[in-house]
């Protein structure tokens, strides 16, 4: 530091923090060999206090204010008259301004997933993340135990050890908490009040307050979550058999309206293939249900009745159709006396009309218009 600049320095009496930062909470006034001018003023602001170091021990602390320093120390005389003495001053004191304020949204999170055991679960992996808010709450403790004698200190400073502190005791209460993993969403306040209490105390050791923390998420690991994804979907479909018939009802329609190769467009066909499907759907869920009933039980015989025949319609073979079924092509013009049919039983494929078994059914089909 050069004469002009010693100077200057000396001539200020003004001691004041005007903090542009939002990061800062330490920072040391910058005088010359610390000295202070006899009737210098002191501007302590709301959110600040000022606190005087002698000799390496703390004085005094100043609130919010304005104040007249008086002392018996007047370097700008001690400056111009002892310049052989190297501008030293026997009387010194470092002045500290600490922001008062709160410092909000510092963010904390687990780096690892950490072990727990759940009721219902057994042990599992949680993830915890959140949010909380600090401030400074005794200036002079906070000096000694943290910022030291540094010229400024910012919450980086020690935004490490308050997250570390943040997650080792936050798992800890989540733990000691013992609510289930599924219900932890619905007591997020409750356990952020019990974390803030564990905490709060070690943060006041370093002569900091906890004003507020915030769990965001708990989350368990992906596989895990996945899981209860799929327990989560069995839970809303409910009963099974219902939904499978459901699901099948609905391929079936789709079926319908569009069924391969053409010949199945008819509207009365796609109607009778929908029912015999659907019957040997609902039959075969029937079966599982009564199985499931009762285990021990076997699967029923079929009903008796006529053997089901193959329709060629359009040169493709389809069915198997029942009597009734049948009797719905005939009706929608998809069978007639020269519609070739097969059964179990039959050499070959032959025209309906020489088949006896269809004759009730091919009466009731009008004849062709003149």
């Amino acid at each position: 530091m050069g004469l002009f600049d010693k100077l200057r320095n000396e001539f200020i009496d003004i001691i004041e923090w005007t903090d542009p930062s939002s990061d800062l909470i330490v920072w040391k006034f910058p005088r010359y060999q610390n000295e202070i001018k006899m009737n210098a003023k002191l501007t302590v602001r709301e959110s600040q206090v000022a606190v005087f170091m002698n000799e390496g021990k703390i004085a005094d602390v100043f609130q919010p204010g304005m104040y007249t320093l008086t002392t018996q120390n007047m370097p700008v005389l001690s400056t111009l008259q002892g310049w052989k003495y190297g501008f030293n001053s026997p009387f010194k004191a470092d002045v500290f301004f600490v922001s008062m304020r709160q410092f909000t949204n510092q963010k904390w999170g687990t780096k690892n997933p950490v072990m727990l055991r759940d009721a219902e679960f057994g042990p599992v992996r949680l993830r915890a993340f959140g949010s909380y808010n600090f401030r400074v709450k005794d200036a002079a403790q906070f000096l000694k135990e943290v910022a030291a004698t540094n010229p400024e200190f910012s919450v980086e400073g020690i935004n490490e050890q308050l997250r570390n502190l943040a997650v080792s005791r936050g798992m800890e209460a989540i733990a000691e908490a013992k609510i289930p993993v599924l219900d932890l969403a619905a007591n997020y306040e409750e356990v952020s009040a019990q974390i803030t209490g564990k905490i709060g105390t070690e943060f006041n050791e370093l002569g900091l307050e906890l004003t507020k923390f915030l769990i965001e998420n708990i989350s368990l690991p992906p596989e895990v979550e996945e899981a209860l994804d799929k327990r989560s979907s069995i839970g809303i479909v409910g009963n099974l058999g219902a939904y499978a018939q459901f699901q099948a009802a609905n391929s079936m329609e789709k079926a319908a309206e569009n069924p391969s190769g053409g010949g199945l467009a008819a509207a009365g066909l796609g109607a009778g293939m929908g029912a015999a499907m659907m019957g040997q759907v609902g039959n075969i869920f029937q079966n599982n249900n009564n199985q499931s009933a009762n285990p021990g039980a076997g699967a029923p015989p079929p009903l008796p009745g006529a053997a089901p025949f193959y329709v060629a319609i359009e040169g493709k073979q389809n069915g198997p159709f029942d009597t009734e079924q049948l009797k719905q092509l005939a009706a929608a013009g998809n069978l007639n006396a020269q519609t070739l049919v097969w059964k179990t039983g039959m050499a070959a494929w032959a025209a309906a009309s020489t088949v006896p078994e269809l004759a009730p059914i091919l009466a009731t089909v009008p004849p062709p218009l003149p």
